[in-house]
This record gives structure tokens, sequence and C-alpha cells, in this order.
């Protein structure tokens, strides 16, 4: 639970993200800078109930808790200048760093790097979709697959200076059906490793209890139990899945 404070004192704007999809401003609630998206400036989609997203967005940081890998920044819903919404706290990225790239087709990294596909530029160049080879990349997958992460975009993956890795933007998770598209395919068919399936593990444990009870605010019961299965059917696997289905494996825009 955030600190009183977070949730009762007020919440102030200081700018708006205009590049979002959704309603997004930058705003302070005392010394803590965050990041506030009202319910009332969501866009209605086809494929998501109306007016979830912002509780999709703290359900996805329970489970990030859960995980134990802090993967989503501390996200809780609050009232606001626009009406109840999702809060959470800013986070400052390291401009020299960054998670995914595009890079030429002919100049992908020979180690460190995973290539997801290839394609033309707007110039028509050929190029080539990357990301890190690191360990706090793979357990951010790991829980792109649980949660079943709609749109997680390449900048929705903000580097730390200290080579931490925070995932935003989760309205689009824990559909009932199959929606994973993601950036984060260069594991595909990989072993998950022993602390990947340790952090799958807490979270179906979690399901039957502590976890499981906050969700119940948030989502539905076909979303949980869907959740459920999701853990138990990559626990069971044991490695990284492939793309199914028939709709795009990766976002659009990738960035």
């Amino acid at each position: 639970m955030p600190a009183p404070d977070l949730v009762t004192a007020e919440l102030t704007l200081t700018g708006r993200i205009t590049t979002a999809s959704n309603a997004t401003f930058l705003g302070s609630i005392g010394d803590a800078a965050v990041v506030y998206k009202p319910i009332a400036g969501e866009k209605p989609l086809w494929d998501f109930p109306d007016g979830t997203l912002a509780e999709r967005e703290v359900a996805a940081y329970l489970v990030s808790e859960v995980f134990g890998w802090n993967i989503v920044p501390q996200t809780w819903l609050r009232d606001g200048p626009f009406g109840e919404g999702m809060a959470q706290l800013w986070q400052e990225t390291d401009p020299d760093q960054s998670a995914v790239d595009l890079v030429a087709a002919n100049d992908v990294p020979e180690s460190g790097w995973k290539q997801v596909l290839e394609g033309q530029d707007e110039k028509g160049r050929m190029v080539a979709l990357v990301h890190e080879d690191t360990p706090v990349l793979r357990r951010m997958a790991v829980f792109d697959v649980v949660v079943n992460n709609a749109d997680r975009k390449g900048d929705h993956i903000l580097a730390m200076s200290d080579g931490h890795r925070h995932g935003v933007d989760h309205g689009l998770t824990f559909h009932s059906d199959h929606k994973l598209r993601t950036v984060l395919w260069g594991w595909l068919g990989d072993p998950l490793t022993a602390e990947e399936l340790d952090g799958i593990d807490r979270v179906s444990s979690g399901l039957d209890g502590e976890l499981g009870r906050d969700l119940t605010d948030l989502l539905t019961a076909d979303e949980i139990a869907a959740l459920a299965a999701r853990c138990a059917r990559l626990r069971s696997a044991g490695r990284f899945p492939a793309p199914r289905g028939e709709m795009s494996a990766v976002p659009w825009p990738l960035f």
C-alpha cells in the first residue's frame, strides 16, 4: 500500500504527456513526482472494457511486487484534478541508455543483444529490432507473459542509470483472451531459469492468498482465472513461449 499522504494529499498537475494514447499528466504529491492517468481520460477500446485501464495498471504493480523483481514502479488508485485515476511514482531515466533499439540490419551487435525482427524503415533501408540480453529484461519478458501484456513497446521500458529496467504503461493487460504483443521476443524457446520459475511460483501461490484477494477489486473472476492458467501453463512448459494466433505478435508502433 502507498503511504497515506500519497493517497490523500493534494495532487498538483505540472504538465501533460501529449504522446500518450490516453490522458496522461505529470504531477506532484508533496515532494513526490508522479504520473497521473484519470479514468475519465481513457479512450474506449474495442477489445477491453471501458474505464478499466487504471485498475489494470494497479493490478500489474501488485503482480510485479509478488514476483519480487521491482518491474513496475509503485502504482495506486486515487482521486485527482480530473477524478479517480492511476498514480505512479515518476522514474528518472538515463538518456544515454536504451534497452530496445532499431539498428541497421548489417550492424546487429554480435553479443549482449537479441534480434527480434528485420524490416524496412521509411526510407527503404533494412533495419533490425534488437533488445538487450540481460537478466533484468528477461524477467520483464516473463512478467509480460504472465500478465498478458498487449502493449510492450520499446518506450515502455525505462532504462535506469544503475542498469535496472522498469516497465510502465500496463493498461492493456490481464485480458482473459491471449493478447501478448511485445518487442521482447529475443528468448523465444529458451528454457526459463530457476529464478524465473520461482517468480512464477510466487505469483501462483499468491493468487490463492493475499494477491488473489487484492485482485478481486481490480479484475474480473474470469481474468484472475486466466492469470492463474497462464502461470500454470508457463511453469509447465518451462520455456519462453512462441507467438500464437493470427494477431500481430508485436505492438504498433514499436516505440
